[in-house]
């Protein structure tokens, strides 16, 4: 590939009338879409009746579409096309394009040239008259009259060939004279020798031509050393801005590594925190399954003690019936806190507190005679009992301290 020949193709295609805008910039890189687009319009160009599928999506569809144009080519323009070169579609191709183009280019040149002096006769020529006519009609129908008699005087004679056969091998049988043939040996001779004479001219001018060549090959390397010599020289040159960039490039590798860092350390404790919660959340659901089935307990068994007492004699006294208060009430306590030992057992990675907060004593002393107090005390008892207080990480449990128990001989 060289600049030359992508001007020339540029300029040709440009001359032909290709209607799409074709830059010398199109064919550093391979660029298939635009040869196959060119291959087919000079197709078309060369020869209009051709029916060549122009299909190149698919690679089978590519090389049937370059096999069957360099086909054409060679059975059509005698031109033989590189099918590799015109496959890679850069700017090798444009060489074996280059062969297509340049024929159409001479043709048209040459066809221009042709009209131009057509149009020139034409202005004076063919400033005619009818009679003019007239006698190329008449010089047509006599044209047309020898031709059927000649061709009826060829029939007749071809119908005589047997006889003139043998008449012609008898003429080629008879010997030939001498100085006749020396004749035609002489000028067969001095034609020979004049294309010799030919041919050692050319050749003498091929040696000129080599010299010629040869100077040029000389000045052509001249020229590549000193281009060369020029690229290394601007390859040396360091550009002021690289201290700079190099600079910039280091803060950014910088940046982008604690970038990560930070980036990886937040995933983690992100990813701490969901299990912390999680774990918080479980404990928590735990906890207040355990309790609930605490309470359910300590209602059935409430239950069944209070269908114990309705079944107790009827003529027992307040006093009985204080102490059998104070008795539940004893084994309700108790009954709490087995089942908390139980929780504080089974689940050892929950904390729980409790605190057994009862009344003053002084008052339940002074106040253990009288019925009013002891109806207050149980209604005190009751709402204690419900108070247990739940949070994610502590249980609070608060339960009434339970009453000294007065010495009687009427306790069950």
């Amino acid at each position: 590939m060289s600049f030359r020949d992508l001007r020339d193709f540029t300029e040709m295609m440009r001359a032909l009338g290709y209607p799409r805008l074709i830059s010398m910039e199109n064919f550093h890189t391979p660029n298939f879409m635009l040869v196959s687009e060119v291959l087919f319009w000079l197709v078309k160009r060369y020869e209009p009746q051709t029916d060549i599928p122009p299909d190149v999506e698919t690679e089978q569809d590519r090389v049937f579409f370059i096999k069957a144009v360099a086909q054409f080519m060679a059975t059509k323009a005698h031109i033989k096309l590189n099918t590799k070169k015109l496959y890679q579609a850069d700017g090798y191709a444009v060489k074996e394009l280059l062969k297509i183009t340049s024929v159409l280019y001479d043709a048209m040149n040459t066809k221009g040239v042709e009209r131009m002096d057509l149009s020139e006769e034409d202005s004076s020529k063919f400033k005619f008259d009818l009679g003019s006519k007239i006698a190329d009609l008449k010089a047509a129908r006599q044209l047309a009259s020898e031709i059927t008699s000649k061709g009826a005087s060829m029939y007749d004679l071809l119908g005589k060939e047997v006889e003139l056969r043998e008449a012609r091998t008898e003429s080629i049988a008879r010997p030939l004279e001498i100085n006749e043939a020396e004749k035609v040996m002489k000028i067969a001779i001095n034609c020979v020798m004049e294309q010799v004479q030919k041919t050692k001219d050319m050749l003498n001018n091929v040696a000129l031509d080599e010299a010629n060549l040869e100077t040029k090959i000389e000045k052509r390397k001249l020229e590549l050393e000193r281009s060369q010599k020029r690229l290394q020289t601007l390859q040396s040159v360091r550009p002021a801005f690289m201290d700079e960039y190099e600079k910039i490039e280091e803060q950014l590798q910088k940046q982008y590594s604690t970038y990560l860092e930070k980036f990886r350390n937040l995933t983690y404790l992100e990813q701490l925190l969901d299990d912390h919660r999680r774990t918080e959340q479980e404990m928590f659901e735990e906890a207040a399954n355990m309790l609930r089935l605490m309470q359910n307990r300590l209602k059935e068994e409430e239950q069944l003690l209070l269908k114990g007492a309705t079944n107790d004699d009827s003529d027992v006294e307040i006093r009985d019936d204080d102490g059998s208060d104070s008795e539940m009430q004893d084994r309700q306590t108790r009954k709490q806190h087995t089942a908390m030992g139980t929780l504080l057992q089974g689940r050892a990675g929950v904390r729980i507190m409790g605190t057994m907060q009862g009344g003053d004593t002084e008052e339940d002393e002074d106040s253990g005679d009288s019925e009013i107090d002891l109806d207050e005390d149980e209604e005190e008892d009751d709402t204690e009992d419900k108070s247990i207080e739940i949070s994610p990480r502590k249980f609070v449990l608060r339960a009434r301290k339970p009453e000294p128990l007065e010495e009687s001989d009427n306790d069950f």
